[in-house]
């Protein structure tokens, strides 16, 4: 993974003078401004404490399973049990806010620009087929009791 401070300061500069995008569209939902927002993570990087039971490999389509991530995690506690040939794990080994960016949620809770950070935050493994309503519905039950209004998707 690269490093801002790694980069040619020609590409840096570049980089931070690209226009960012504008829509016609707006959002299919309302609500409140992001600086109001208690924001949650949902993670496919498969994470799970150390020493915790490992995520169990689908035994057909539409299996799955998805976890619950408490914010009280210590970080060297966390493991990535996502395991594919495509993906390369070095950039979760030296930052974790790779694959489950907590940190730089509360950097942005610190700064006022998020309202909150959720107390839990949720983690899976993706199957061939889209993970079963069922542990979706538990997902949003969890998400909506915790109050969040905001989500960052992590694919992995």
């Amino acid at each position: 993974m690269a490093r801002l401070e790694d980069i040619p300061e020609a590409t840096r500069i570049a980089a931070a003078e690209l226009p960012c995008p504008s829509f016609d569209t707006t959002p299919f939902v309302a609500g409140p401004k992001l600086a109001k927002r208690r924001v949650a993570i949902i993670s496919s990087a498969g994470l799970l404490r150390r020493g915790a039971r490992p995520f169990v490999k689908p035994l057909h389509d539409g299996e799955g399973e998805c976890r619950a991530v408490p914010s009280t995690w210590n970080a060297r506690d966390i493991l990535l049990s996502h395991a594919s040939v495509n993906f390369d794990r070095t950039g979760f080994q030296r930052d974790m806010n790779v694959v489950f960016p907590i940190d730089r949620l509360r950097d942005l809770a610190a700064a006022g620009e998020i309202g909150s950070v959720a107390e839990t935050h949720f983690t899976f493994i993706p199957v061939a087929d889209p993970t079963p309503a069922g542990i979706a519905d538990e997902m949003a039950a969890a998400l909506h009791s915790d109050r969040v209004d905001g989500v960052i998707l992590v694919p992995i």
